[in-house]
């Protein structure tokens, strides 16, 4: 799991202004990659940052991916999509991505929720993060 409030972990981004980071950098939002060491290392997050979240829409040669948000710890740690809420579906991630702003300063639980969340369950397609305070 990744924690990243704490500024020994990653950047040590002390800005004034809210960051736009790409999730998963060049790789983006793909199966095989692991979410929680890139959080790990581009930690810490603030308030009013915004996860840019890029992903290819499905083909007959792809899996799809979505992105959904986990209403707590016990529901990411068991990849349990039930009270999940879908931020992006298939084909939102094309292009340009879609954007989740981090407006609140709680933890913030991210997993793939295709094909009822194997890529979840095999624990790389899923990370969270804290945000703090931009001061």
């Amino acid at each position: 799991m990744a924690v990243s409030t704490a500024r020994p972990f990653g950047n040590s981004k002390n800005t004034q202004t809210s960051n736009r980071i790409i999730v998963g950098d060049s790789y983006h939002w793909n199966y095989g990659f692991n979410y929680t060491e890139w959080a790990i290392k581009h930690g810490p997050f603030y308030l009013n940052d915004t996860l840019v979240f890029k992903y290819n829409p499905p083909t007959p040669k792809t899996f799809p991916h979505s992105v959904y948000l986990l209403p707590n710890l016990q529901s990411f740690i068991k990849c349990d999509l039930r009270n999940a809420q879908m931020q992006g579906n298939t084909t939102q991630g094309a292009g340009e991505g879609f954007e989740f702003v981090l407006k609140r300063p709680q933890p913030h639980y991210f997993a793939c929720g295709e094909h009822d969340g194997i890529h979840c369950l095999n624990g790389t397609m899923k990370f969270f993060v804290l945000p703090i305070d931009n001061y």
